[in-house]
């Protein structure tokens, strides 16, 4: 469907978004400040050997047409440093849980009733690099979860803005924006003396219309709360794949979506 028409409505939301934008104080824009909070949460990240929250993520798809879809999912994490990590995410199109027990890292695809698993002994970090630069399959947010989030996230930035505060679910944050060649980010720092992520958005600037990976966080824990199982047993039934059959059998998107070019 093509939609041609400009109602007067949406010309004054998008008038006051710019004015908004355009209104925000230099002060509030200040380099310094956002790399002292975001350092913060990093360092308070780092500290923690056990975390574990749920999420609600949206990950957005441009169509040919250029109509711009979110495909929304929620799951949980558990981190137990250095070399435990389990995750799960359930959507409509998908329901998907990996884990890593320090040698062995497994990924189920619940749906289709299939696992795979691959040896990469070593730490969560090592996990990410491995999955991202040797299997091509990098995990969302990731950078969240290393031992040195600050220099993971801080690659490649070329801007850095302070834009005040914002609240999300009813928890006041500082928001941050930052911008790399290819990619601008956001993040919602919890103020206080749990300096969580609330929300990480990541903006592609490298794809027409410019498509958003969302994560909120939520039901944050740490310490014993946060202590979590990582064994893994297959369903009943479930049939063992090889890792280059994920594609195929575990799909990334809905099926009724092609990928294109």
């Amino acid at each position: 469907m093509h939609i041609r028409s400009f109602r007067p409505y949406h010309f004054a939301i998008a008038a006051l978004a710019l004015v908004a934008i355009a209104s925000v104080p230099e002060v509030r824009a200040g380099e310094n400040e956002a790399k002292a909070l975001l350092k913060g949460m990093s360092d308070y990240l780092a500290a923690q050997q056990a975390i574990a929250f749920d999420y609600d993520a949206t990950y957005e798809v441009v169509t040919k047409d250029g109509q711009k879809l979110g495909l929304a999912s929620s799951g949980t994490v558990t981190l137990n440093r250095p070399n435990r990590i389990r995750a799960t995410r359930t959507g409509g199109f998908v329901d998907v849980e990996t884990v890593f027990d320090g040698t062995t890292f497994t990924l189920l695809g619940r749906n289709a009733n299939v696992y795979t698993q691959i040896e990469v002994p070593g730490t969560v970090d090592h996990l990410i690099d491995e999955l991202r630069d040797t299997y091509g399959r990098p995990l969302p947010a990731a950078d969240l979860l290393t031992s040195k989030p600050y220099e993971a996230l801080m690659e490649e930035v070329v801007d850095v803005k302070d834009l005040g505060s914002g609240v999300i679910r009813g928890i006041e944050c500082d928001w941050l924006a930052f911008r790399t060649k290819e990619v601008d980010w956001q993040i919602w720092i919890a103020q206080g003396e749990r300096p969580y992520p609330c929300r990480y958005v990541i903006t592609t600037k490298q794809v027409d219309h410019s498509p958003q990976y969302t994560i909120d966080v939520r039901n944050w824990r740490t310490g014993d709360g946060a202590k979590g199982n990582f064994g893994f047993e297959s369903p009943a039934g479930a049939t063992k794949i090889e890792f280059e059959e994920l594609r195929e059998k575990v799909h990334h998107l809905p099926q009724h979506f092609t990928t294109g070019e």
